[in-house]
């Protein structure tokens, strides 16, 4: 199947809900494993390699998020509360468009996920100082402000 016609209805849903909604509470998780590398996913509707995340639901706390999306982007279960790093605006999805950033640490591969599928096309663990080419200017400054103190900023 042509990936164009596939990745179309998944950017049009992307782009539509921008004018839909009001203000957007999403979630990013670092997700590190034993050896301090993270896991990063490349989505079918949009380029570049990312911190797995998504929208936060109606009645949803931004713990469940997270967990909700690290288990649908990456099989895993997070094992103890992921750490609150940041809130961030993300200016270049819209001016109401707010991230909240977690560091998780201690989770178990809880399934196994078909890659690819509709939404996740690539995934990976990968050394921070290896990341994948098209690893997105915001996946790097997060990495650089958890792992090397760089100054948090106010933007995604």
């Amino acid at each position: 199947m042509n990936s164009r016609i596939t990745q179309f209805p998944n950017r049009m849903v992307v782009a539509l809900s921008r004018f839909r909604r009001g203000m957007t509470l999403g979630v990013r998780a670092a997700v590190f494993d034993a050896e301090g590398r993270v896991y990063l996913v490349r989505h079918s509707y949009t380029p570049g390699w990312y911190l797995p995340g998504g929208g936060v639901e109606p009645g949803e706390t931004f713990v469940e998020a997270v967990g909700r999306e690290v288990l649908e982007e990456g099989g895993m279960a997070i094992d103890a509360p992921p750490e609150l790093f940041g809130l961030y605006l993300n200016r270049t999805i819209s001016i109401r468009d707010h991230v909240a950033l977690f560091v998780c640490r201690s989770w178990h591969q809880a399934v196994t996920l078909k890659i690819p599928n509709p939404e996740i096309v690539a995934c990976g663990f990968f050394a921070p100082d290896a990341l994948p080419e098209g690893a997105t200017p915001a996946t790097r400054r997060r990495l650089a402000e958890i792992l090397k103190g760089e100054p948090l900023t106010p933007d995604w």
